[in-house]
């Protein structure tokens, strides 16, 4: 049964900082029931948005395995989903100006954006995450440890990456005390406990995965189980499962860029998974309802707005074969219109690899695409030359604008929340 704890919080700041920063107070955490065995019970119009749900994400999964380099493309998808988990904790980087990080730092050179190393780490953690596991396969406490450990390398809260925390940690409020905060979660002795039995729920498959996923993914956030980087991690979470249950294998839906429009609703879904008593009451049944159907809506919408992305992407690669005119298959120049989605800043060394041309080779066929207005060169890090694609970055924008308007146009309704400018959009 979940259930409210007492604590007792006595302040050790210094009498510089304001009243209720130097408090001491009584604060209640929050431990919820844990997850494995619990009976789920889903209202009948939720349970139909969770079927519509997984229908499209395996529809999706299934038309996006018959496009040209889908490879390429999921990674540009998940690039978009990693700086949207970021966003969500406010780590906001346009995605022009973290291609451009990504390439000075392949190329060499140590970028010196620090938002944008940050959520680079995002993407480096999130793609190794969803290496490690395959359908069928487990997820345990051990890779979502190591998972983090990847998230925050590089960053000043390194040493404590991989590591639970050993201290009470809250959301809102003061900085210094937990006296105002909106909530506690867990004292830190039951983190353990909840974190195996979390990895245990999400290596079951009598749910449907949508809501396994939703559901895992609410227990994270009221878990809360490290210092920092919680949201990056449960939202990672989120694709491991659906990726374990086969039902989004070869992509990566960009969820995270819908719970960061409905920000409000997102916080709202958690809120009510964190009810108290009976996890059979009343209560607890439609806050699960509530939260569940959300989520499966924001999968939904997710979809849809990918696979426009990608309808978009693959008409812009014919009119770049247009443009250039006859293009031999498996040319430089054709392995590169192929590989472009995936990596829309690229520097003639990084290109070659990524193609597996020669260095001269894909100097020919950079020159072609820059030729034909494909690619413009750029300057990125310290002294090294790049190339990128304008039109690409611009569907790139077009994607995270339309996912952040809640409407889902930028013209019916403005973005909900900070987003990149679209170039000439006056």
């Amino acid at each position: 049964m979940s259930k409210i704890v007492k604590r007792r919080w006595s302040s050790e700041v210094g009498s510089g900082l304001p009243r209720r920063d130097r408090a001491s107070c009584d604060y209640d955490a929050y431990i919820p029931d844990p997850l494995s065995g619990r009976s789920i019970r889903l209202d009948g119009e939720v349970a139909a948005d969770v079927a519509d749900a997984e229908t499209a994400l395996a529809r999706y999964d299934e038309s996006a395995s018959t496009l040209a380099d889908t490879e390429a493309l999921a990674r540009l998808l998940l690039r978009a989903e990693s700086v949207a988990s970021s966003k969500i904790e406010g780590l906001e980087v346009g995605g022009r100006r973290l291609l451009r990080a990504e390439a000075a730092q392949a190329a060499g050179d140590e970028p010196r954006d620090v938002t944008a190393m940050e959520v680079l780490g995002n993407i480096r953690a999130m793609t190794w995450a969803l290496e490690m596991v395959q359908p069928g396969g487990d997820i345990s406490v051990d890779l979502i440890l190591e998972a983090h450990r990847r998230l925050l390398v590089g960053t000043a809260l390194e040493g404590v990456g991989g590591h639970v925390r050993l201290e009470q940690n809250w959301i809102g409020g003061s900085s210094y005390n937990p006296c105002s905060a909106v909530f506690v979660p867990p004292p830190p002795e039951e983190v353990g406990r909840l974190l195996e039995d979390l990895c245990a729920f999400c290596n079951t498959d009598s749910l449907p995965a949508v809501t396994q996923a939703a559901l895992a993914h609410a227990q994270f956030e009221t878990i809360h189980p490290f210092v920092d980087g919680n949201g990056r991690i449960g939202r990672a979470l989120i694709h491991l499962i659906l990726r374990r249950r086969g039902l989004a294998v070869r992509i990566s839906p960009p969820v995270s860029l819908v719970l960061a429009t409905w920000s409000l609703d997102y916080v709202e879904g958690l809120t009510a998974m964190r009810y108290r008593g009976r996890p059979n009451s009343k209560a607890a049944n439609e806050g699960l309802n509530m939260w569940v159907g959300l989520f499966a809506t924001a999968c939904r919408r997710a979809i849809g707005d990918a696979e426009t992305f990608e309808g978009s992407v693959v008409a812009l690669q014919d009119d770049w074969r247009r443009r250039l005119g006859r293009v031999r298959s498996g040319s430089a120049a054709d392995r590169l219109i192929r590989a472009l989605p995936g990596a829309p800043i690229i520097t003639v060394k990084g290109a070659a690899a990524l193609i597996g041309r020669t260095y001269q080779a894909t100097n020919l066929g950079i020159a072609q695409l820059e030729k034909a207005g494909i690619l413009t060169q750029v300057n990125i890090g310290k002294r090294n030359r790049a190339f990128e694609s304008p039109e690409l970055i611009t569907q790139f924008t077009d994607l995270e604008r339309r996912l952040a308007s809640p409407g889902g146009d930028t013209h019916a309704s403005r973005p909900s929340r900070r987003v990149p400018h679209r170039p000439n959009s006056g």
